[in-house]
């Protein structure tokens, strides 16, 4: 299947092509079509055309455009997953569940609208806020999750106004493509474009001066060259980047239950999720219980194609992240750590076994950076003020679990944890209308609710005397 860029409402030819790499082979499936400077000028250009009339449309007029092509895509579902699995690995029902989650985002946004809000009114005078849309928008995405990540800019900076580019990583171009070419039938001429390139555009369209706002989901170190980049023309930016999330195991838990709540959050999509558990402190006194009950869901793990059923890991998404994680495995050797299970490379592709190590010192490689794959340090403490002392110790903030049989405990520990959010008793619960976002080096600004919603938008204060 030919893909084609959408720039300016057409559907078009790169100025060059990019092969795709299929993780569970480690060879090319497909060739996308990669966009260059003048491309991506011209897609800037239009963006910036078609904005004043977008958002002249006001909320009730721009609503039906994106109930449309929410609607498109959980239409193609099926045909967006395949190719998602194809691109990045993962199995058939996770990626199909990741473009419903993305329709689903885009179809909530479509219904939100922001309100003026009256400050004070009297005789004398009328304060409001007002918010209005900031122009053209830069969307940046990994290669961990495209369809949902996107969809999380797309659906709140459409509604309020802007116009979207869409730049997935250059891993993972296919999805996004697929959206742009169900986009074109549906949005004005620059409303909503796909550029693809070759991490060559990042910095043309992050210092561009027709560029409002730049929305990047990704690394820490790439996302503070983003930052570097806006600075020059103090530009709008949502920076969602690394997380070392920890989970802290109370003595008070289940050790089978909790077993198969932290194998889940800490494996899903291979751990290459930014809130995924990254690191594990349970009390000395049930440690070793629970890293055995890890390991042996770890062992039963079915690594393989995502398009076999019986799939339910994928490969790492790319070779250069396969090797950052066999790094990450031999430092943890190095250092002390006993591998339970796993750790070594496994089929054609970019696959590790799913690995449990225990044993390792607090200040381990493994366990105070984000190994963003599945290996899983498990730590003991004695106090539990030591393992809220050791989550908090991290450069990162994004996210965390705290896993109880007595829900007002997990609360109060909950309460000391630094991050930007913090989980009891679950995992990966995002809904659509509570924000979310970093602290410390997790990132800047939030997404979905209100708040994301505002995070597009620039605020302007009515101040107005009515009598003299």
């Amino acid at each position: 299947m030919m893909h084609r860029l959408l720039i300016d409402g057409k559907l078009t030819d790169g100025a060059s092509v990019t092969d795709v790499i299929d993780p569970t082979r480690g060879e090319a499936f497909a060739q996308a079509p990669r966009a260059d400077k003048d491309q991506a000028e011209q897609a800037i250009a239009a963006a910036k055309r078609a904005q004043v009339d977008w958002a002249a449309l006001g909320y009730d007029g721009r609503r039906p455009y994106l109930e449309r092509f929410a609607e498109a895509i959980a239409t193609n579902r099926d045909r967006i997953a395949e190719t998602l699995t194809r691109e990045r690995g993962g199995p058939i029902a996770d990626c199909r569940f990741e473009v419903s989650r993305a329709a689903d985002a885009i179809r909530h946004f479509a219904s939100q609208k922001i309100e003026d809000r009256v400050i004070r009114r009297n005789e004398q005078e009328l304060i409001v806020e007002q918010r209005y849309a900031q122009g053209v928008v830069v969307a940046i995405m990994p290669w961990n999750r495209p369809m949902t990540l996107l969809s999380f800019k797309l659906g709140p900076a459409l509604i309020t106004g802007n116009t979207v580019i869409a730049k997935p990583a250059p891993s993972t171009p296919l999805s996004t493509l697929l959206l742009g070419e169900l986009a074109a039938d549906i949005f004005p001429a620059g409303v909503f474009q796909t550029l693809v390139d070759a991490n060559d555009l990042g910095p043309l369209l992050t210092s561009h001066a027709d560029v409002a706002h730049v929305s990047f989901t990704g690394s820490t170190p790439t996302g503070k060259k983003v930052l570097d980049s806006a600075a020059e023309t103090l530009k709008r930016f949502t920076l969602e980047l690394g997380g070392n999330d920890a989970a802290i195991v109370l003595d008070d838990v289940d050790v089978e239950w909790v077993a198969d709540k932290i194998y889940a959050a800490a494996f899903i999509n291979a751990g290459q999720v930014c809130y995924a558990t990254k690191r594990v402190y349970a009390p000395r006194a049930i440690v070793e219980r629970l890293a055995t009950a890890l390991a042996k869901r770890a062992q039963a793990a079915v690594l393989g194609d995502g398009m076999d059923p019986a799939t339910t890991m994928g490969p790492l998404q790319n070779k250069m992240q396969f090797e950052k994680v066999l790094a990450f495995i031999e430092s943890a050797r190095e250092e002390g750590g006993t591998f339970l299970t796993g750790g070594q490379p496994t089929g054609e592709g970019y696959f590790i076994a799913p690995a449990i190590v225990t044993g390792l010192p607090n200040d381990a490689r493994l366990v105070q950076e984000e190994q963003f794959g599945p290996v899983l340090p498990i730590q003991a403490y004695d106090h539990v003020d030591e393992a809220i002392a050791e989550a908090n110790s991290s450069d990162y903030g994004l996210g965390g679990t705290i896993w109880t049989g007595d829900v007002e405990r997990g609360i109060e520990v909950a309460s000391r944890i630094e991050t930007g959010t913090i989980w009891v008793n679950q995992h990966m619960a995002l809904p659509l209308d509570v924000p979310f976002g970093g602290a410390k080096e997790s990132g800047i600004g939030l997404q979905n609710g209100v708040e994301g919603m505002e995070d597009f938008t620039q605020l302007r204060i009515l101040n107005a005397k009515l009598a003299a």
